[in-house]
């Protein structure tokens, strides 16, 4: 499934005459079948659906794989006010999924979506922000948007405030905020603030407790974010620690000699 930097995404609510568990076994057993019944829906003119259909086409779930044509649905899903299609419009325009690449696009999609409290569009917007702006970015906003993201449930903004507070962006550094944050982020779910909460507790020497996050988070990890970590612990100077870089090393060198 696509990255959209957003909430693990599932069909099953667009499907308001089914059970979220009837829909899932309906999906699981036949994925065409549920396309052609969220297509149906979408044509009748229900947002979500038209949403979650505009996701099956980008994704190429049960259907072939249409960015194009996604992009269209989520504008029909947007001219009905749903938020969660204003932030795949800002998606889309941000990544080129469809549509011509525009920041200036994606920063208008999201940021309607972030002032109806969308955390994800939240996080993308000060993403986005961050990535664009250069030295003119609006370190502040892009702050308040991560905070409320962040106290929305969102780990990528957790992990974001973590560095934010680790290097200090608009103030001093504060290494007990980023602790914070950081654990929220593991908590969470997020591979990169398992990571980095994991760098804190090596600090402190609770190795064993390290290890766990560290071993979830190279596990969870896309292969460039895991093989870079594990290189950086390859010299770190806890043998436990070498000792598991070495041990994911060496799986990620058996994996690509299969392939």
């Amino acid at each position: 499934m696509i990255d959209y930097g957003a909430e693990t995404l599932t069909y099953g609510p667009i499907l308001v005459r089914l059970s979220s568990k009837r829909y899932a076994e309906r999906l699981a057993a036949n994925p065409e079948l549920g396309a052609q019944f969220v297509r149906e829906q979408a044509l009748a003119g229900l947002a979500e659906a038209q949403l979650g259909w505009g996701h099956m086409l980008l994704d190429g779930y049960g259907v072939a794989r249409d960015p194009e044509a996604a992009f269209r649905w989520f504008h029909h899903a947007a001219r009905q006010g749903n938020a969660d299609a204003w932030n795949m419009l800002g998606r889309c325009h941000e990544r080129g999924w469809g549509v011509r690449p525009s920041a200036e696009l994606a920063a208008h999609w999201y940021g309607l979506a972030a002032a109806r409290s969308h955390c994800w569009a939240q996080f993308n917007l000060a993403a986005l922000m961050l990535a664009t702006d250069g030295a003119r970015v609006d370190l502040k906003r892009v702050m308040s948007l991560l905070v409320a993201s962040a106290r929305a449930g969102n780990p990528k903004a957790m992990n974001m405030l973590g560095h934010a507070r680790e290097l200090g962006w608009t103030r001093a550094p504060k290494p007990r905020a980023a602790r914070f944050w950081f654990r929220l982020a593991a908590q969470g779910g997020c591979f990169r603030g398992q990571f980095h909460h994991a760098r804190f507790l090596l600090r402190d020497g609770k190795v064993a407790e390290a290890l766990r996050w560290l071993r979830s988070s190279l596990t969870q990890s896309p292969p460039d974010f895991a093989r870079e970590g594990a290189e950086m612990l390859a010299r770190h100077h806890e043998p436990r620690v070498r000792g598991l870089a070495s041990e994911f090393l060496g799986s990620q060198s058996v994996a690509a000699a299969q392939c």
